[in-house]
This record gives structure tokens, sequence and C-alpha cells, in this order.
């Protein structure tokens, strides 16, 4: 019997992906999903009860369950990180999900992380909370990546890059070594940067990638 027991946030896609994955992959156990009351127009998903998060720790105490939110990068990944500064307030202790088909190296990785197949993430990298890395991904070695991120699929983030907080890389980005990338990048889909640092909040695309002007990423996505 499993003895991680999880409650979910979310009802939707990428929800019905995490309860596949630790059902099937992990050593936890789903046990219910919850979404604030407002958004709330099912009793039940993928079989199990969803509850209202306003109510909580009423149903399920944080000394008992572990609490997972795999929510997407919408508003650059802020969406994500207040319900689970939210969950933290009330007490809970949070799920990481790490793909027994990735291929990691004792790596520092903190909670809530979500990593998918086919990651590879090389020796003496950090991973900080609340991060996403869906499948394929090559994460280079002696760099850091910190709270709120979310990399898409099949990029290639060098060695000795520092990945700020709130950043999100599209399909096949390429960020060379010894990079910077600042806090709320949005490198674009196929985007191939090769400057050492970016701008805070900024957007960036093309190959090689250039800042779109005066764009903020958190109106763009």
């Amino acid at each position: 019997m499993k003895s991680n027991k999880v409650i979910i946030f979310g009802v939707l896609d990428t929800a019905e992906l995490a309860y596949y994955y630790l059902t099937n992959d992990s050593d936890y156990e789903v046990i219910a999903f919850t979404l604030t009351k407002d958004y709330i127009d099912k009793v039940e998903f993928c079989g199990l009860p969803v509850v209202a998060f306003e109510d909580l720790e009423s149903l399920f105490p944080p000394e008992n369950y572990l609490l997972f939110c795999p929510m997407t990068a919408k508003k650059m990944n802020t969406l994500r990180e207040k319900i689970y500064l939210e969950g933290k307030k009330k007490g809970y202790k949070f799920a990481t999900y790490i793909s027994s088909k990735a291929t990691i190296f004792n790596n520092e990785i903190g909670e809530n992380c979500f990593i998918l197949e086919d990651n590879t993430i090389q020796p003496f990298t950090k991973i900080g909370n609340n991060v996403v890395l869906w499948s394929g991904n090559h994460i280079g070695h002696h760099g850091e990546i910190k709270d709120h991120v979310f990399f898409t699929s099949h990029v290639v983030m060098s060695g000795h890059c520092i990945i700020e907080s709130h950043c999100f890389f599209g399909v096949n980005a390429t960020i060379r070594d010894y990079s910077t990338i600042g806090k709320g990048t949005l490198i674009a889909m196929g985007a191939c940067l090769t400057k050492q640092s970016t701008e805070e909040w900024s957007v960036y695309a093309g190959n090689p990638a250039k800042r779109l002007g005066e764009k903020k990423s958190y109106d763009l996505y």
C-alpha cells in the first residue's frame, strides 16, 4: 500500500496527467482533487472527490496529506505560485514527481516540482521549488533553476546557467553556457539565446534571439 497520500490541485488536463503519472509511476496515492470554490463545477474527477480548496484543511489535514499543484505557466507562473504559497500558509508540504524515465544525478530538487520523462539533469545543477520540466529537456551541469519556472519540451540549457524565478522556455529553445536568465524572462519557441543575460520580464525570440522591444512577458503569456 502506498503511504504518501496526495491531493492534486486542478481538474483540467495537467491535473489528469499528474494523476496518471503519480498513480502509475510513483509511491504517491492520489486521494482527491481540489479547486477554489468559484471554479468547482463537478463533484468527481478521475473517480475521486473534488473538494473546495478553502475547506481543504478540515477535510484532509496537512499533517496527514501532501498537496501537489502541477498547474501551467499562465501569467508567467504567478498563478501556480499563488496556489503554492497559499498551500504553504495552510501548512501543507508538497509532493514532487520525478519520472522514473528521467536521468538525474543526486541533484538537489525542491518541492512541488513536476519532472517528466526523458529529462536529463546533469550533475551539480540545483532545481528550486514549484518548477515544471515537461518532457525531453537537457539541463546542463553546474547550473541553477530557481523557483516558479516552466520548461516546455526539448529545451537545451547549457552548463553553468542561472535561471531566475518565473521564467518560461518555449519548445526547442536553446540557452548558451554561462547565461543568466533574468526574472520573468520568456524565451520563445525555437529561440537561440547567444547573449549571456536577459532583462527581467522581457521576451526573446529568433535565432539569434533578440529582445522584442519593450514588451513584457506577463502581458503576452
